[in-house]
């Protein structure tokens, strides 16, 4: 009889063709110990023979998710105004184990070689921008400005190999991805404007 079998939200390993490859969210059997993905990953070139980074392909481009930088503008005068906003943002990254590719690790620093020889250029983990944008803001109105940071998403696999086994298997393929800044590329910003709620006019008009 088919042992049960329980979901776990471990990554597991799944034995294909003498090597085993890594998947988040599978199936578990209940006997079995697996690694995580961050534990496979601190032991590139930290106890493997073998460790190399393959992209799947050249990196996405995307845009960030628009939020507000800056204060907001009231205009509480009877005339237009102009309002010069100055802000500054910062964008970070993000990666399938959470760890900052800057970090000290030997996969992070596989994956900013292999970045920097397939890409020619080098990963950002964070990138600041500092500026001042101007609103115009009628009467009775606030103003406000949203940036949205350019980015790029890289994918690959981490190909793991082990003189001795490591969780029953010599060779381990890892899936990894991992999403940050351009510094390079200009970021999208936006000048917004509406009405003045009673509230906001009270508390920023009098």
């Amino acid at each position: 009889m088919t042992r049960r079998k329980k979901l776990s939200m471990l990554v597991v390993a799944i034995t294909t063709a003498g090597a085993t490859a890594l998947f988040p969210a599978t199936a578990q059997a209940d006997d079995e110990e697996q690694p995580t993905t961050r534990e496979l990953l601190e032991q590139c070139n930290n106890g493997t023979d073998k460790c190399v980074f393959h992209p799947s392909g050249a990196p996405v481009d995307s845009m960030g998710e628009p939020h507000q930088v800056g204060d907001s503008a009231f205009n509480c005068t009877k005339d237009l105004q102009r309002s010069a906003v100055s802000w500054s943002d910062t964008t970070g990254e993000s990666n399938t184990v959470g760890v900052s590719m800057n970090a000290q690790y030997g996969f992070t620093e596989l994956f900013n070689v292999t970045i920097q020889t397939s890409y020619k250029h080098s990963w950002q983990s964070s990138h600041t921008e500092q500026h001042q944008t101007n609103v115009e803001v009628k009467p009775g109105e606030v103003g406000w400005i949203t940036r949205e940071a350019a980015m790029e998403e890289i994918q690959g696999t981490y190909e793991m190999h082990f003189e001795d086994k490591f969780y029953g298997h010599h060779i381990w393929y890892v899936p990894f991805t991992a999403k940050g800044p351009k510094a390079d590329a200009p970021s999208t910003k936006t000048q917004h404007t509406r009405k003045m709620t009673k509230k906001e006019k009270k508390e920023h008009c009098g």
